[in-house]
């Protein structure tokens, strides 16, 4: 599976990339700390999933995630967020996951694994 990681917090992308390294057959195509690029950085990296931090500086992730849906529809997408109130939100933008960065990372683990069964 190919992953690509959009968080402004530097320490989060590398606690992220280990994780998801370290799973057989993962791999992490690329990593973005804001949004300004994140349509073309898509475009070049192809992942099947997108780890979006729902307050990734320069984007309106509200309003990116229906246009990035209508142009990659195969992607998922899944939304992280330190605040778990905006889940609501992020559902209804078109997010296929949600999971609070306060969780333990088995959680994000179990999503992808059931998003997997999708793709």
């Amino acid at each position: 599976m190919r992953f690509l990681l959009a968080d402004g917090g530097s320490s989060t992308r590398f606690a992220l990339c280990t994780l998801l390294e370290q799973q057989a057959g993962w791999h992490v195509v690329g990593e973005v700390s804001s949004g300004e690029q994140l349509f073309e950085i898509v475009n070049a990296n192809h992942p099947e999933i997108l780890l979006l931090d729902w307050s990734l500086p320069g984007l309106n992730s509200e309003d990116f995630i229906p246009s990035l849906k209508k142009q990659y529809p195969k992607i998922a997408v899944i939304v992280m967020s330190g605040r778990p109130e905006v889940k609501m939100k992020a559902c209804s933008a078109g997010a296929d996951a949600f999971v609070s960065k306060t969780e333990p990372p088995r959680k994000l683990l179990g999503a992808i694994s059931l998003i997997s069964i999708k793709l």
